[in-house]
């Protein structure tokens, strides 16, 4: 009776202290910590702020929302530095690269592409394929005009023949004229030979492009080479419905573009590739060109349609001949004012040019 009282009490004591430690560890959990300078305080010194009697005040951290890019400085993921471009204000010079074309240098230095024409009249010649890798040619300041000065020229007609005023011509920095020392509008004291920039000029481009020849006008090609034809009549008649003119229907250099003075597509192919007759028709220059299309083939379809075949390795035809869609008549090649193996492929309606993607399959 006497143990059994004794068990009984010291499990009594067991209890009540299991209950104080239990109390004990849910007081700390439900506690909120002590503030970040409390606790770094009691670590370093061991004091609480309350026995130091000194109020700890909390940092507080508020981010800065940036609503606009005047607010501060916002970066942006980029593999490259931009630099601002400075403008040109003379005439550089830049030597054209292997597979550079009008398009791609016009667009390095911000211009249109007919002013890089327009800057380098007696290199290009306004023909796209004058560009030869190696060949510095002159860079506008902006888009506009390189003229060359010749005796008895007068700045009112320069300037109207551009579509500027004269003022234009004469205030432009890089010029390095003034009223004074020019003079007379209609009589300018400007040397031959002086290069001004015009800007906001245009002109016309110059057509290299071989002119048009058919059956009825044939003679207007016997300027142009020894592969015009004479008189023609009868001989085969289109469809007016074209195919593929070689192969490859991908583009090996420029695409049809007015803008360039590129009335044609340039296909891409082997020397040697086959060419056909994208549609029936009748002979009318098969030989070398003159101005730049190497050798030539001309077929006139009958029906206001024309094609033309240029820079070819070869060619199986002869004037006046009748040939049907799909013949063999020429083989590829690089002859003539070209850069690499490619047919220059033109279609023309009526004297005007077509672009040939309109009308192809």
């Amino acid at each position: 009776m006497f143990k059994r009282s004794i068990l009984s009490y010291f499990q009594f004591i067991l209890a009540g202290l299991c209950f104080v430690f239990l109390f004990w560890i849910l007081v700390g959990f439900l506690s909120p910590p002590a503030t970040l300078s409390e606790a770094v305080v009691e670590e370093q010194s061991g004091l609480s702020a309350a026995d130091n009697n000194v109020e700890i005040p909390l940092p507080y951290y508020s981010p800065k929302v940036i609503n606009s890019e005047d607010e501060g400085v916002i970066r942006k993921a980029s593999i490259q530095t931009s630099l601002v471009a400075q403008p040109r204000q003379g005439v550089t010079q830049y030597t054209v690269e292997e597979n550079d074309t009008i398009f791609g240098i016009a667009e390095k230095f911000g211009l249109r592409p007919e002013t890089v024409f327009w800057g380098n009249l007696y290199l290009l010649g306004d023909n796209v394929h004058n560009l030869i890798p190696g060949m510095e040619i002159n860079i506008l300041p902006e888009d506009g005009v390189l003229h060359r000065w010749s005796e008895g020229e007068g700045l009112n007609g320069v300037a109207k023949y551009y579509g500027v005023s004269p003022d234009d011509i004469v205030d432009w920095p890089g010029n390095h004229l003034t009223r004074e020392s020019v003079g007379l509008y209609e009589d300018p004291k400007i040397e031959p030979g002086t290069e001004l920039f015009v800007p906001g000029g245009e002109r016309e481009l110059i057509s290299w492009t071989a002119p048009e020849i058919t059956r009825e006008n044939p003679a207007v090609a016997s300027h142009i080479g020894p592969g015009f034809c004479g008189a023609i009549t009868g001989g085969a008649i289109g469809n007016g419905i074209f195919i593929y003119p070689t192969v490859m229907h991908v583009l090996s250099g420029y695409d049809y573009s007015p803008a360039t003075n590129h009335n044609a597509l340039d296909f891409a192919g082997s020397v040697g590739n086959a060419i056909y007759a994208v549609d029936a028709g009748v002979v009318v220059y098969a030989g070398w060109n003159e101005h730049g299309y190497g050798n030539m083939v001309v077929i006139d379809h009958g029906t206001g349609w024309q094609s033309l075949y240029a820079h070819l390795d070869t060619w199986n035809v002869v004037c006046g001949q009748s040939v049907y869609q799909g013949d063999i008549i020429a083989g590829l090649g690089n002859t003539g004012n070209s850069s690499g193996p490619h047919l220059h492929f033109e279609l023309r309606y009526n004297g005007s040019y077509v672009n040939p993607w309109n009308v192809l399959p």
